[in-house]
């Protein structure tokens, strides 16, 4: 499967302005690309703002996304901010090509920018099937929680996408190795890079770790798109060789 991570400068609180800096980056991408991967609140940045800029599941947005999808051919993820029965919610939705989608509502809210006060927490993970493969995407802050992202599905990728600062971009680095190792899965993580409305500067480092912590992507600092290619095949001949996820503990998350 062939990826591409888009690593952009997000316009504070302006979902039109990202709406056309993303709708001309993934227009530009090869035909060759099956999937697509944005930041975090790709359309506003990490805002504790939404009342001013939420949109809905049937908004400009996602109606973007899905026109996009169908004409490319490709699937495409990311997070935005959605308002649904009076709620807030910091949704990642992966849009097919076909144009339909699943969403995943963020689990774990960001406690230090207050982010459990404003948004409503989602409680269920999802694994998505494209192009037989099993994909576990999560958002940011879940980074921290290894038990949530534990591999008990038997995916093959996980991603992460993020608004993750500068100032702890290191523990962004060691952990995306650590999820890729500990669950013998390819792992994405696809951040910002430049400064947010709170003046935190991202340096990105959107990267792409294999399944035994080799660099397929090494972090990146500049704006752009990377791709890559993952191979299936060589991520199971070495979940046959090394047998590690046999060897995981059972447990249940309530």
């Amino acid at each position: 499967m062939k990826i591409a991570l888009i690593q952009a400068p997000l316009v504070w609180e302006n979902p039109k302005a990202n709406r056309d800096y993303f709708e001309e980056k993934i227009k530009s991408v090869s035909d060759e690309i099956d999937l697509v991967i944005l930041p975090e609140m790709f359309s506003t940045g990490f805002t504790m703002n939404p009342s001013e800029v939420f949109e809905t599941m049937d908004g400009e947005t996602i109606s973007l996304l899905k026109n996009l999808a169908k004409a490319k051919n490709l699937a495409i993820t990311g997070s935005l901010i959605i308002k649904e029965n009076d709620k807030f919610y910091n949704r990642l939705v992966f849009v097919f090509p076909s144009a339909e989608i699943k969403k995943y509502d963020k689990r774990h809210l960001f406690s230090l920018a207050g982010e459990e006060k404003i948004y409503t927490a989602g409680n269920d993970k999802l694994i998505v099937e494209y192009l037989g493969w099993k994909i576990c995407p999560l958002i940011c802050y879940d980074l921290r929680f290894p038990v949530f992202a534990r591999n008990v599905e038997d995916y093959d990728l996980l991603i992460y996408v993020a608004n993750w600062p500068e100032v702890r971009i290191n523990a962004w680095d060691i952990l995306l190795k650590a999820r890729a190792v500990e669950n013998m899965a390819y792992t994405i993580g696809v951040n910002r890079i430049g400064k947010d409305g709170n003046d935190y500067p991202h340096n990105g480092h959107s990267q792409v770790v294999d399944f035994l912590g080799n660099y397929a992507i090494e972090p990146q600092e500049t704006e752009g798109v990377f791709t890559t290619e993952l191979n299936k095949k060589e991520l199971q001949e070495a979940r046959n060789k090394f047998g590690f996820l046999n060897d995981k503990d059972d447990f249940e998350i309530k």
